[in-house]
């Protein structure tokens, strides 16, 4: 049994609690809606359904400075957010998100943020790395150039381990190089060559 799920709080909001457990999350933000005055935007996002995002004023600094004034052009764009068990709200140290890395930036951006009354700090945030993409692979160019009924099986196992990646349109190719392969390997006797 596990109790960490009857002690989180009931929020439609991402909470500096949620990542005591979890540690740094990246978030991809799908849309942004207005929120409350003290927390003007909700940053939905992909990983968190049904909990926004809403930054802390001198992390929406942090967000103007590396992506500009709109936030609607964030949609699509990347956060890692972590726990800081060192923030302050007013005198009490309870604890805040801020963001370590962000997506569409080339090199750190560094931001003046209040660390307490008339007392400020330079905050850095550093690129986000695209995530690796895999390429893109010719299915049936690959099929073709296949030279062996072996290479043909081969590559079969290895399109069948991808969900969705065998079509009908595969399974034809399939069909027809492996009736190609066979007439190769084995060509048609002659009535000369009948024994």
């Amino acid at each position: 049994m596990d109790m960490t799920a009857s002690t989180a709080a009931k929020t439609d909001q991402i909470n500096n609690e949620d990542l005591i457990k979890t540690g740094p999350i990246t978030v991809t933000i799908k849309r942004v809606t207005e929120g409350p005055p003290e927390q003007p935007f909700n940053f939905h996002t992909e990983e968190t359904p049904g909990r926004a995002y809403r930054p802390s004023k001198s992390m929406r600094r942090v967000m103007v400075a590396a992506w500009g004034t709109n936030p609607e052009a964030y949609v699509g764009r990347s956060l890692t957010l972590y726990r800081n068990p060192a923030t302050k709200f007013g005198s009490e140290q309870t604890g805040g998100i801020e963001i370590s890395h962000m997506s569409h930036i080339n090199k750190p951006s560094t931001v003046a943020i209040t660390v307490s009354r008339g007392k400020r700090k330079p905050f850095t945030v550093k690129p986000l790395a695209a995530p690796v993409q895999e390429p893109v692979r010719d299915w049936p160019t690959e099929i073709d150039a296949t030279t062996t009924t072996a290479a043909l099986t081969a590559l079969y196992q290895q399109i069948r381990q991808i969900p969705g990646a065998y079509t009908d349109e595969l399974k034809t190719a399939f069909t027809d190089r492996g009736a190609a392969l066979k007439v190769t390997a084995a060509p048609e006797q002659t009535e000369g060559d009948a024994a």
